[in-house]
């Protein structure tokens, strides 16, 4: 089982996609090489391939990097299931992970919310969806500087707020602040329980 992430920048046509698209490179080239493993095409839109465990916080780790950039956010769609064919890339490739991704992610623009998962199985899509229906609230919302702290943590888990705050040049206590202001102990208890859910799927 692996999962699929299909999505597009949103208000990409208002920036130079030389202000993004090394960023988003760089971060895929951690899954592999393109275009096995990620392909970005038609400009804004991409696709990429992911272990099932990672795919929330893959996700989210996207969104965080794409709202550092004022005005930047992200579309997603969040598959997960078996991969039956493998083609010369992954826009090529198919299965039921391709096919959840794909339909969820057209979905998305008309039910106006930028992440969506669907894993096949109903009663978790149903619950999963409704919790990041709720995150988005918040996460839509990031200003640049939460962005940045999201992304940071996320990326540096085990650092403490003093080291937080070295890398980025502020104090602690604005550490504090902005780990607040963005709601990260809720993005981190959202990611614990689909890591929990996942494993049962």
């Amino acid at each position: 089982m692996i999962a699929i992430i299909t999505g597009d920048i949103i208000n990409s046509e208002n920036y130079p996609s030389s202000q993004w698209i090394e960023m988003l490179k760089t971060y895929f080239n951690q899954f592999g090489a393109s275009p096995m493993n990620w392909e970005i095409y038609r400009g804004d839109e991409f696709q990429l391939k992911v272990t099932k465990q990672n795919a929330l916080f893959t996700a989210i780790r996207i969104k965080a990097m794409l709202k550092t950039i004022k005005g930047l956010d992200v579309r997603m769609g969040i598959g997960i299931g078996l991969e039956t064919y493998i083609g010369s890339g992954v826009t090529e490739s198919n299965g039921p992970a391709y096919q959840r991704s794909g339909r969820n992610f057209e979905s998305l623009k008309d039910s106006k919310v930028n992440l969506s998962i669907a894993t096949g199985v109903a009663q978790y899509d149903r619950t999963l969806n409704l919790m990041l229906q709720l995150a988005l609230d918040f996460m839509d919302d990031w200003s640049v500087v939460s962005a940045e702290i999201v992304a940071l943590v996320l990326d540096h888990p085990d650092d403490s707020q003093k080291e937080i705050a070295q890398k980025l040049g502020i104090k602690q206590s604005a550490v504090s602040q902005r780990l607040k202001r963005a709601r990260l102990d809720l993005v981190l208890d959202l990611l614990n329980y689909y890591k929990e859910i996942i494993t049962e799927i």
